[in-house]
């Protein structure tokens, strides 16, 4: 809350220095700390508490660069806790499309069963994951939450009639010979968008003429705090708008995000702000929970 007997007064200009800059040293970053406190600048009548209307004002977000693959975007008004926090849902708590599981009818490669069920689920899906659902418990997996592929591949020489001759078909097993199998109505859901792998060049595995691979692979909904499968970005980072003065604008974070391809980079920003919303009302219930508790039990 705004301090009553606190006049809005003017900070110093060094003060005000300290206040909104990251100092940058021969030996390292100084006056990195972020000040709370709402009577910390009390003797020069400046009220520092935290106020939802100047958050709103200050707050800013400008694009400036934008692809298919990658987004770079500055936030203005923020604290660096909050601009981690991005970073790090964007890593871990975006909900992405993976294949999770693998079922190997026939697989006589050099590459073994498990490494192959592995290299399948780091392949990127471009499927929108909020199109889907999570899977709860023993619940039957349906259209709503599963994505099927096919792999059936077989290497063969290329020249029938010699033998000895060097030319092999289909010698490269790539991410662009999973066929995808719609179930239920996702092919007339996705008529306008196939799911398919991100990209086609993807090497899964080597075949030897007479070699071959049959498999089925089933695509989950998850998110990469269980397995970095489920991340949809390829990097997440961020860093301080630098200053020529070699400091940085303490709430002025460059955001740069990378996607894999699953979702386009502009809206996985977006869907970490809902799961950061989400954390702050479940933490706000948590807290008032606590003190309805506390006061229920001094009553009795």
């Amino acid at each position: 809350m705004p301090l009553p007997h606190v006049s809005d007064g003017t900070l110093p200009a060094h003060v005000e220095e300290q206040r909104t800059r990251v100092s940058i040293h021969e030996d390292a970053p100084r006056m990195t700390a972020t000040v709370e406190a709402a009577g910390a600048y009390f003797a020069s009548g400046v009220d520092n508490s935290f106020s939802m209307e100047r958050f709103r004002r200050d707050l800013r977000i400008e694009v400036q660069q934008l692809d298919e693959e990658e987004i770079v975007f500055d936030v203005i008004g923020i604290d660096a806790a909050i601009a981690n926090a991005f970073r790090r849902i964007l890593l871990s708590e975006v909900p992405a499309m993976a294949i999770d599981k693998v079922f190997i009818l026939n697989n006589t490669s050099m590459t073994e069963d498990e490494v192959l069920a592995h290299r399948l689920g780091l392949i990127p899906i471009r499927a929108d994951p909020r199109l889907f659902r999570e899977r709860v418990g023993d619940e039957d997996p349906d259209e709503h939450h599963v994505i099927a592929f096919r792999l059936e591949i077989k290497c063969t020489r290329g020249n029938k009639d010699d033998p000895g001759s060097s030319e092999m078909v289909n010698s490269r097993v790539l991410s662009s010979h999973l066929q995808w199998i719609p179930q239920g109505d996702q092919e007339e859901r996705f008529r306008e968008r196939e799911i398919k792998p991100v990209h086609d060049d993807i090497l899964i595995a080597k075949l030897r003429p007479g070699q071959e691979i049959v498999l089925e692979a089933w695509c989950e909904k998850g998110i990469g705090k269980t397995h970095s499968k489920w991340s949809p970005v390829a990097t997440a980072s961020y860093r301080l708008l630098p200053e020529i003065r070699c400091s940085r604008v303490r709430d002025h974070f460059i955001f740069s995000v990378e996607s894999t391809g699953i979702l386009p980079p502009e809206e996985l920003f977006c869907e970490a702000a809902k799961v950061l919303m989400q954390k702050a009302a479940d933490l706000a219930q948590l807290l008032k929970d606590a003190v309805l508790g506390q006061g229920g039990g001094a009553d009795e």
